[in-house]
């Protein structure tokens, strides 16, 4: 008997603690973990400095509302701003983050057309929701919002044909994750960056699963050459303390004045202390360099499946987020399954792929004996 409802498809096992790069279930089974919470636990578990900022902030205040000033707000919209020209806004998770962009994006440009991809996921909530290009995701909701549209990923000129001066928004994932970790290839970006611009939309980029160093540089964006004019983080950025966060360009702040939006737990200090450990660790020269270095392993050796297991089609991503599609759904389900067993905790993303998203502190070793596994999986 349950008292939940069955909105999730949930394994068996109860993961109760987690150390360093691996969680443990209710029988004491270790298994490495290549999920990270889906991208969230980036900095893998019980990581000492983060534990010593929760420990700070619990003894100091919990929560305080907005009513009131944070230097620890400003301190971290700072630091997400990466000295670039964004003004913060927090909240508790990706899809909240998402509807804070919708909400500044329509009230900023007085237009209502958001434009995003089929395939796309943006989050569960009525706004986000009507942003995800997946039809399977809005049946039983309808009506979705108005005046939201979807095109093809990867091609710019179905994207031409609609961009018009009633578009608010183009709002785009660099890789779509839930859509099976498909990247948004340099030039589509910044011809979509261009057309925006030439449109008077304002460029939408959801890094909720990208950002905060994910695909080995801090934002994604910053590997496309383009400067979006409003941003969405969450997932890595509290390591598992929920929070959310949007950034914007400053010319909009005078569409967020007082009253516009706001949440009671967004910029929860609990949260935000973390978070602000959290950017500090990730977003250094030498810790990014090492993303890299470790996507490009896992990528190389993961690549050649292609040609040594008939059960993959192709292997893509960018740092240490990996997907490998596999020939049909049946391949992928029990793969995954014989993966759980030997020890190895993967995901699953669109109808065929598998997804990795290992924790960006993965030691070398660790991300050899996961990839060997895998290997042996498909291979055999």
């Amino acid at each position: 008997m349950t008292h939940l409802f069955p909105n999730y498809k949930r394994e068996s096992i109860d993961l109760v603690k987690g150390f360093g790069n691996y969680v443990v279930d209710q029988t004491g089974k270790e298994y490495l973990d290549f999920t990270s919470g889906i991208g969230v636990n980036s900095l893998g578990h019980q990581h000492p400095k983060l534990i010593q900022a929760l420990e700070k902030q619990m003894h100091l205040i919990w929560h305080t509302s907005n009513l009131y000033s944070s230097k620890l707000q400003e301190d971290v919209a700072k630091k997400l701003a990466n000295n670039k020209n964004y003004l913060g806004f927090f909240c508790n998770s990706g899809t909240e983050a998402n509807e804070a962009a919708i909400k500044l994006a329509r009230k900023a440009t007085g237009r209502s057309k958001i434009i995003s991809f089929q395939q796309s996921f943006h989050g569960r909530t009525y706004g986000a929701l009507s942003a995800t290009g997946q039809e399977a995701l809005h049946e039983g909701f309808a009506p979705i919002l108005p005046d939201f549209q979807y095109v093809p990923y990867n091609e710019i000129e179905p994207l031409q044909q609609i961009v018009d001066q009633n578009t608010a928004a183009v709002m785009i994932e660099l890789i779509q994750g839930e859509g099976g970790v498909l990247p948004a290839d340099v030039s589509f970006v910044q011809q979509v960056a261009k057309l925006c611009k030439e449109q008077g939309a304002l460029l939408v980029v959801d890094e909720i699963q990208t950002g905060i160093g994910r695909t080995g540089n801090f934002y994604a964006f910053e590997g496309y050459g383009i400067e979006p004019d409003i941003f969405t983080l969450a997932k890595a950025l509290g390591n598992g303390i929920p929070v959310g966060a949007m950034l914007g360009k400053k010319e909009l702040k005078d569409a967020f004045g007082p009253g516009s939006h706001g949440t009671t737990f967004g910029g929860n200090k609990l949260a935000l202390r973390v978070a602000l450990s959290v950017i500090d660790i990730i977003n250094d020269e030498n810790f990014l360099a090492g993303v890299k270095k470790k996507g490009e392993y896992a990528m190389k050796s993961l690549s050649s499946l292609k040609d040594s297991s008939d059960k993959v089609l192709d292997v893509r991503g960018q740092g240490l987020m990996i997907g490998i599609q596999l020939t049909d759904a049946d391949t992928l389900n029990a793969a995954v399954s014989e993966l759980q067993k030997k020890g190895l905790l993967v995901l699953k993303a669109g109808n065929n792929t598998m997804r990795l998203l290992p924790p960006l502190t993965i030691e070398q070793g660790e991300l050899e004996k996961g990839v060997g596994m895998i290997r042996g999986v498909l291979e055999g």
